[in-house]
């Protein structure tokens, strides 16, 4: 929301300097957002005379200037075609800073002549676009005056940010309100002419969908001559960065920025029939101002003729009824339409709009009368005509609505020792009034400006018992707008002002600022970074054939209103975000890529959290090893170290073949405890979809963290230190192809008791059809040392038990 000082000052009645105003506006709730002081910019500039201008000896398109700028004479070299003798113009001395070009003057030599200063363009000061000449002031102007104050540009612009619930806050008058009741100054009263004709309105309304627009009012202006609107309305308007159109348009523009009250104007000529009906829409399409074509639906409520849509009814105007400058007859709009039905129709549309952003924040709906005569009457006292009676159809709602605040709840809940007198005197000062009031509270009536206070209907609380529902809606529409009033109250009489006052300590130790389940993933986090992997954080959908290519694609977890049209299915696994993720880096060069995201996954069976990784390329180059593309046994042991971290050891889980499509069917498993329990999957990506995205080479692991068992809390006692040296022994074995190492390790290790660790150390093809696989058992006595016939025994049953699954010793 943008406005001038001067345009405020219009309602308020105030000394205070643009300082103290922008400090008020921030510790009111209006928090300033910029302020554009063309004063500032200006200041180093004069206006001056011309007082002679010859050729220039040594240029054809220069003249040599002799220029009075309130001092002595200076010497300026310009190249402007309308630089002459008596004319007055805009100068710049040596020092001054350009804000169209960004240069800084300095005094210098043009073709052997010197030139200290400059005559300056409206570009060249960005007041506009126009430089073909030097600005033309008008004869007689005196010289030396400083230039923004005498053009009227010495007006700063404050842009203020609007939360949702302030709809009249979006109005001049509005703001002025809330600086009146922080005390700086007077809101004066509204002067606008509100003096309807007799004749008949041209134009009648009809409505049919009374939920949407429960009350519209209409006036006609006959004759009216649609030309420019006055100088003070254009500058405004310019000033707040709206182009003037036409008398017109800058009138409903104006009212909509000055009393936050959007209005509408409709050439009479152009109309279809005598009345204008309120009504659904029915598929039709139209052209709207902007002339963009919108096609209406049921849920849209639009303005029609007896011709078709004319109106997109609150947001946005049709081209065909619109006025121009052949515009002699006009009917206004004045209306009040349901705020939700707007918000939601202008989502639908993607159309936004002065208009609607006053309609879904809630609009006075008690003035439709006054603003709609007082804007008939600007129009006619502007551009001549004749004012009609008011037409009008509905009827004004029942907005009249009490609060009631007790004084003690100010200090109790707002934290702030505010006076009893002084919080009904800022509630005064808003436009409440004050139906009766004793020592303790005081009951207010709700100005109709004020949509955001005791107007919100108490949401209905689910899975209760109907007798305590009621209770709560009833507590709930009780607190609620001595909640809101006890806002007012401290918002105006600032929040600065209340003392900041430390949480309670719920106990001498506070508790741990992580959950358990939090803890998990930053430990996950960690321990990713640690290996050499990047974080990702991805969007949790994407288009609906990638993610076909990483697990099922259910039709329930199909966005029905993406933000963009390839984003319109929920991942699978955030596997798919991070594999289309090294595809665009691969596609720009960068395919040596390694990502991790901890995210959700979603399915069938809702939403679970999973930690995947990718490594993308070949390992780093290093001198003591050649570079190797990363296999499925990189991505394997990134997956058993984030277990370890987790509290689940290696001899806890087995791994099997059987993992999802989207990896190689031979180089990949899935990490099971137990049979039914899936921790985790890993392996190279698919060789078909490692040659669509073009990764060259991929190896993935993907982590189920809901399914990790949180890990039992132990208490750590001594080290149990054996004191006699371990005892390893080799082995190796002969097992055929499609007997896993991994097998055969677990039945090594199930031999004895008393083997501590097992590790394989060496593989070796045999054949096609075998292969050797060399296993190293650690013995570790804690008693005492092991005699040759215990490990003997040992060793025995070692090949006895891998004998079993296959193997035989080599």
């Amino acid at each position: 929301m943008k406005f001038s000082l001067s345009w405020l000052r219009e309602h308020l009645a105030t000394d205070a300097p643009l300082s103290r105003i922008v400090d008020t506006l921030s510790a009111i709730g209006l928090e300033v957002e910029s302020v554009d002081n063309p004063a500032e910019r200006l200041a180093p500039f004069r206006t001056a005379r011309v007082i002679e201008a010859v050729p220039h000896p040594n240029a054809d398109r220069l003249r040599v200037c002799r220029v009075e700028a309130g001092g002595d004479e200076i010497t300026v070299v310009c190249g402007a075609p309308n630089a002459r003798t008596g004319m007055s113009a805009v100068f710049a001395p040596p020092g001054a800073f350009i804000p169209g070009t960004g240069i800084t003057l300095k005094v210098g030599e043009i073709r052997g002549v010197a030139s200290a200063g400059m005559l300056v363009s409206a570009r060249e000061l960005a007041l506009g676009e126009d430089h073909d000449g030097i600005i033309e002031l008008p004869e007689g102007t005196p010289p030396g005056l400083d230039y923004a104050g005498w053009a009227g540009l010495d007006d700063p612009v404050i842009e203020i940010g609007v939360t949702p619930n302030r709809g009249d806050a979006l109005a001049v008058r509005g703001v002025a309100r809330d600086l009146a009741a922080a005390g700086l100054g007077v809101l004066k009263p509204w002067a606008g002419e509100i003096v309807a004709g007799s004749a008949p309105a041209a134009v009648q309304w009809r409505v049919e969908w009374p939920e949407a627009c429960p009350w519209i009012v209409g006036i006609s202006v006959r004759g009216v001559r649609n030309g420019p609107s006055p100088d003070w309305m254009q500058r405004r308007l310019t000033q707040i960065g709206l182009r003037p159109r036409n008398l017109l348009v800058d009138v409903t523009n104006y009212f909509t920025f000055d009393l936050g009250r959007p209005l509408h104007v409709f050439d009479t000529a152009k109309l279809a029939g005598g009345t204008l009906t309120l009504r659904r829409g029915a598929g039709e399409t139209f052209a709207t101002l902007a002339g963009r074509d919108v096609t209406v639906t049921e849920q849209d409520l639009v303005i029609a003729d007896a011709g078709g849509v004319v109106s997109l009814a609150g947001i946005v105007g049709g081209e065909a009824s619109g006025s121009d400058a052949s515009t002699t007859d006009v009917f206004i709009e004045c209306a009040l339409f349901d705020p939700i039905r707007i918000a939601l129709t202008g989502r639908r549309h993607q159309i936004s709009s002065d208009a609607r952003a006053r309609f879904e924040r809630g609009i006075d709906p008690s003035r439709l009368r006054d603003y709609a005569v007082a804007a008939a009457c600007m129009i006619a006292g502007h551009g001549g005509g004749e004012v009609s009676a008011l037409t009008e159809a509905g009827g004004e709602p029942a907005w009249q609505r009490e609060a009631r605040l007790r004084f003690a709840r100010i200090a109790a809940l707002g934290g702030s020792a505010i006076e009893p007198g002084t919080a009904v005197g800022i509630l005064e000062r808003l436009g409440f009034s004050v139906r009766a009031q004793d020592a303790e509270s005081v009951t207010v009536s709700v100005p109709p400006w004020r949509n955001d206070v005791a107007a919100g209907a108490a949401p209905e609380p689910r899975g209760v018992e109907a007798a305590r529902a009621d209770a709560a809606i009833a507590g709930a529409r009780e607190i609620g707008p001595e909640a809101e009033l006890i806002e007012e109250v401290l918002r105006i009489g600032g929040i600065d002002a209340v003392a900041a006052v430390s949480m309670p300590r719920a106990a001498p130790v506070p508790a741990a600022a992580l959950s358990p389940g939090q803890a998990r993933v930053a430990r996950v986090r960690r321990l990713l970074a640690s290996r050499g992997l990047a974080e990702c954080v991805g969007f949790a959908f994407l288009d609906r054939a990638s993610a076909a290519r990483f697990g099922e694609v259910p039709e329930s977890l199909r966005l029905l209103n993406p933000i963009a049209a390839d984003l319109d299915q929920m991942r699978p696994t955030p596997l798919a975000s991070l594999a289309l993720a090294a595809a665009r880096n691969a596609a720009r060069g960068f395919g040596h890529t390694r990502l991790f995201e901890i995210g959700g996954a979603y399915g069938r069976d809702g939403q679970n959290t999973l930690a995947a990784g990718l490594r993308c390329g070949t390992t780093p180059r290093h001198w003591a090893a050649p570079a190797r593309p990363w296999g499925a046994m990189d991505a394997k042991a990134d997956l058993f170290a984030l277990l370890a971290s987790l509290g689940v050891p290696a001899e806890a889980v087995s791994v099997t073949a059987d993992a999802p499509a989207h990896y190689h069917p031979g180089q990949s498993g899935v990490v099971r405890q137990g049979p039914k329990i899936v921790l985790g999957q890993f392996g190279t990506l698919h060789p078909s979809l490692v040659a669509d995205l073009e990764l060259g080479n991929a190896a993935a692991f993907e982590l189920f963290l809901d399914a990790v068992a949180p890990a039992k809390r132990r208490r750590r006692g001594a080290p149990d230190l054996a004191p006699f040296q371990p005892v390893r022994r080799d082995f190796a074995f002969v097992m055929p192809h499609e007997v896993s190492a991994e097998t055969v390790l677990r039945a090594v290790r199930s031999a004895d008791r008393g083997i501590a660790d097992t590790s394989i150390f060496d593989v070796y093809a045999l054949s096609s059809e075998a292969r050797s696989v060399g296993i190293e058992i650690v013995l570790q006595p804690k008693e005492r040392t092991l005699t040759d016939a215990e490990i003997e025994a040992v060793s025995q049953r070692v090949v006895a038990a891998a004998a079993k699954v296959g193997a035989r010793l080599r």
